[in-house]
């Protein structure tokens, strides 16, 4: 399939994990990618991969903490490419896995700063464009952990996932009116780095998972990258809002 051809796509935190396969995915498909990231070397990496299977990329270093890179990072992905059609916003951390008494200032602030304002302003600067621009597709990333579950040690991860999911219903329901159609997709563990703990690897995830985990696997990032995929593209026309959750029955 070629659901994309002609399409600019722009994915943040798209130098690892489930931000490059997204990439990948939207490559795969025909679209122009902005991968867009903090670290330039992951990002030329994951460029590397969408040449190597012919398709079109750039990779541009934005923080999206910073509302002047982003919108940069906006304007540059339509010089580029002529145009701005769909964003991913992707990027996003985890720090301060200790029990909520114990969480420090400098955690909280960096979790919620890039997590949850950095979406934010990703859809101000996406938004912009597009409403003057017949519209777009704008799918957060955000989690299984904070709207659909909770546990123990990760409360500001949680906080800023819940966060997301709401900013992304609220956004939804202010822009759809614009031609803006905005998603959001939560991923439970996937085969990403950040669903690792500390000193485990990928083995000993897949064996904590039999258990953990009612699928009694992890999501691969192309599973995830999917359902991104699908929200947005033509077949999801009337999802507005939503929250689709992927997480192999976690929550459930």
């Amino acid at each position: 399939m070629n659901r994309f051809t002609g399409k600019t796509v722009l994915v943040s935190g798209a130098g690892s994990g489930l931000g490059r396969a997204i990439a990948l995915a939207f490559a795969a498909e025909g679209a122009s990618v902005v991968a867009a990231g903090r670290t330039a070397a992951s990002l030329d990496e994951t460029v590397g991969l969408i040449e190597a299977d012919g398709g079109t990329a750039v990779a541009v270093t934005a923080d999206v903490t910073d509302s002047a890179l982003v919108q940069d990072l906006v304007r540059e992905s339509v010089s580029r490419f002529g145009g701005l059609d769909i964003a991913v916003n992707n990027a996003g951390i985890l720090r301060g896995t200790v029990p909520v008494g114990e969480v420090s200032e400098e955690d909280w602030d960096a979790v919620l700063r890039t997590n949850v304002t950095g979406v934010w302003l990703a859809m101000k600067h996406e938004i912009a464009h597009m409403k003057e621009n017949g519209g777009g597709v704008i799918v957060n990333i955000s989690s299984n952990l904070g709207a659909h579950l909770r546990i123990p040690n990760a409360a500001a991860y949680i906080t800023s996932k819940a966060a997301v999911s709401a900013l992304t219903r609220a956004a939804a329901l202010d822009h759809i009116h614009q031609g803006i159609r905005i998603n959001a997709v939560s991923p439970g563990a996937s085969a990403a780095p950040m669903s690792l703990r500390p000193g485990e690897n990928e083995a000993a995830r897949a064996e904590r998972m039999k258990s953990e985990n009612p699928l009694g696997r992890v999501a691969e990032a192309e599973e995830v990258a999917a359902a991104v995929l699908y929200l947005a593209s033509p077949a999801a026309a009337s999802v507005v809002g939503t929250d689709l959750v992927v997480d192999s029955g976690s929550s459930a």
